[in-house]
């Protein structure tokens, strides 16, 4: 059985495949890709059985027929967060904490900001989207910078190609090279919602709803919270 997702939830499934796996259920052979290739790619007809994309992206390719609008299952949420080359002296660490105090705090980091790294998922056109909204766009300009298909902000900020860096959190934990000041403040929070679909294309219809319905099980909430997500409630 295949299934492709973004990178953000890589992870994540990747260990709940393997509890459903043992818990008797087919095995699912996972591609990561950036969200925009692997909505191309599902459009485009290539088969799968199961897609994973942020919630929208799936209720766009099911309005399209490409999957199975019944099937559009939200399984998990993810806060975005903000992060520095593990260098920076910059003040906070993450424990759990915003990275800081308010919208008006977020405004001033970013106009302290040498350069500024966003995803090209739905948190990054979220957080472009709320530069503009700030009357911020013009001023940052070129200080902007888009993180590449595929490639992690984690990276970026590693490698020193930027200097505050905003992803899922889910994908800055853990990671080498970058330490996390936080997620956003709840004034200016970006939260997505990830779920899966069975493709229109799958050859094992119901194999994979057995899986997907594992994944939105109680069973892999504890998994899905592991890797810094939040279940959503059904």
């Amino acid at each position: 059985m295949r299934a492709i997702s973004s990178m953000a939830t890589r992870h994540v499934l990747a260990d709940l495949g393997a509890a459903a796996v043992a818990a008797g259920l087919p095995a699912v052979e996972l591609e990561s890709v950036g969200g925009v290739d692997a909505t191309k790619r599902v459009a485009g007809g290539e088969q799968f059985d199961l897609v994973f994309l942020a919630q929208g992206a799936l209720q766009r390719l099911a309005g399209d027929g490409h999957v199975e609008a019944g099937s559009v299952t939200p399984l998990m949420l993810s806060q975005v967060a903000v992060a520095v080359p593990s260098g920076s002296d910059a003040p906070a660490t993450h424990d759990g904490a915003d990275a800081f105090p308010d919208a008006a705090g977020l405004r001033a980091a970013l106009k302290q900001a040498g350069r500024i790294g966003y995803s090209t998922g739905p948190s990054g056109v979220a957080l472009v989207k709320m530069i503009d909204g700030w009357g911020l766009g013009e001023e940052l300009g070129e200080r902007l910078v888009q993180a590449r298909p595929g490639i992690p902000v984690a990276r970026s900020l590693a490698e020193g190609e930027v200097d505050l860096g905003f992803q899922q959190l889910s994908e800055l934990v853990g990671q080498p090279g970058v330490r996390i000041l936080g997620v956003l403040p709840a004034d200016c929070a970006i939260d997505t919602v990830f779920g899966g679909a069975v493709a229109s294309a799958s050859g094992d219809r119901d194999g994979a709803l057995d899986v997907l319905r594992f994944l939105a099980s109680e069973a892999a909430a504890p998994i899905i919270t592991a890797h810094s997500f939040a279940p959503v409630a059904s």
